[in-house]
């Protein structure tokens, strides 16, 4: 559906300002201002006609390129027909923001697109988004978390401080209010989507983000006590601790600062994406506590380190300790592929290889995926929906 809405809002720039001014068709002219939104004497039709229309290729191009880098994901997590709905919405909702505050007409699918850009901050505010950049004669590329990209530079800046920094110097020919209309429609409703589960949880979402931060401060204030220490340090046989700061002091709580020091080198190395790193510090990890589970996305993104490297009991272990940690995760499923594929090809353990294998082929829904998985269940001796024979 994004890459369709991205189709429209060319033909519609194609057939109403590159074809009919070739053809010398005036009436485009008059049908383009007619579907303009004017919020003097705006109709329903103009809420919707005016995100499709754009005033130059420069406007069109800018507005694609951010619905390209930021639709797609939200419109896999939606579906499409939910995500059809939530564009026109937050077109709609921008229109209205900006009629309340503007006499003059406004066109383009600025609205929209920002809509959208809020709804994949809520979705996914810990993904990267790869930035071009350009010093003088240096170009190259970086990469920057959704969270900073859209709420500091495209929210505050590029809507809110830099046109009042500009403010004077001459005619604005953007529409800001429209802008922060669809950014804050986006926001919202996402947010009351994921709260309802109207769209798909998980722990990554802005939501799954401030339930974790909001637990972590219950915690630290709960710490604060000194008896909560004691209870969480020693269980039910923690003996009753004085309030005296000076046995506080000398009493001081015990953890495991092995532990805590490898898991924030995995955390590190990932962040600075050194995975051979991670790795190490995974593998001294578990040698320290077998009973260790990361993250989800550290945790795949270890095992798939240790597969590329061809430790594959290693890869093994670690996708099925994601798999114990994380069974209803989305992409369970392929997890379960993987070791299928892992135990047949490179373990030599059939037995093994077939559980995952025919749960891959009840489980999975892609068609290219559910024949890998026949194919690897015919390569160890079991075809799929052949039970062997028994004596």
């Amino acid at each position: 559906m994004n890459h369709a809405l991205i189709a429209l809002n060319v033909l519609v720039y194609l057939a109403v300002d590159v074809f009919a001014e070739i053809a010398g068709w005036s009436a485009a002219v008059r049908w383009k201002a007619a579907l303009m939104l004017w919020p003097q004497a705006p109709t329903p039709l103009q809420f919707v006609s005016y995100q499709f229309l754009h005033g130059d290729l420069w406007h069109l191009l800018g507005n694609m390129l951010f619905l390209w880098v930021f639709g797609n994901s939200v419109n896999s997590k939606m579906g499409n027909i939910a995500y059809l709905s939530f564009y026109l919405a937050s077109g709609v909702f921008a229109g209205l923001g900006f009629a309340w505050t503007s006499e003059m007409p406004c066109l383009g699918a600025s609205g929209a697109v920002a809509g959208v850009t809020t709804a994949y901050l809520v979705l996914f505010p810990r993904s990267e988004v790869t930035v071009f950049y350009w010093l003088w004669f240096y170009l190259g590329t970086t990469h920057i978390r959704a969270l900073l990209l859209i709420g500091l530079k495209i929210i505050l800046w590029d809507n809110i401080l830099a046109p009042r920094l500009t403010a004077g110097a001459g005619v604005q020919t953007v529409a800001y209010s429209a802008h922060i209309a669809g950014y804050l429609f986006g926001f919202v409703l996402c947010c009351l989507l994921l709260l309802v589960r109207a769209l798909p949880r998980d722990q990554f979402d802005i939501v799954g983000l401030m339930r974790r931060y909001l637990r972590r401060r219950q915690f630290q204030v709960a710490m604060m006590d000194a008896e909560a220490r004691a209870r969480a340090t020693y269980g039910r046989v923690a003996a009753p601790v004085a309030t005296s700061a000076e046995v506080l002091e000398a009493r001081p709580v015990v953890v495991d600062d092995e532990i805590t020091q490898l898991r924030g080198r995995i955390s590190g190395a990932i962040a600075d994406r050194d995975y051979a790193a991670a790795v190490e510090a995974y593998e001294a990890l578990v040698a320290r506590d077998p009973r260790q589970c990361l993250p989800r996305g550290n945790m795949l993104l270890v095992a798939n380190q240790l597969a590329a490297m061809n430790r594959y009991p290693q890869a093994a272990a670690a996708y099925e300790r994601f798999l114990k940690a994380y069974s209803t995760d989305p992409e369970a499923p392929q997890v379960r592929l993987l070791l299928g594929i892992l135990f047949a090809r490179h373990l030599g353990r059939p037995a093994e290889a077939r559980v995952y294998l025919e749960e891959s082929v009840a489980r999975l829904r892609d068609p290219e995926q559910i024949r890998q998985a026949r194919h690897w269940l015919e390569q160890i001796g079991f075809p799929s929906g052949v039970q062997p024979a028994s004596d």
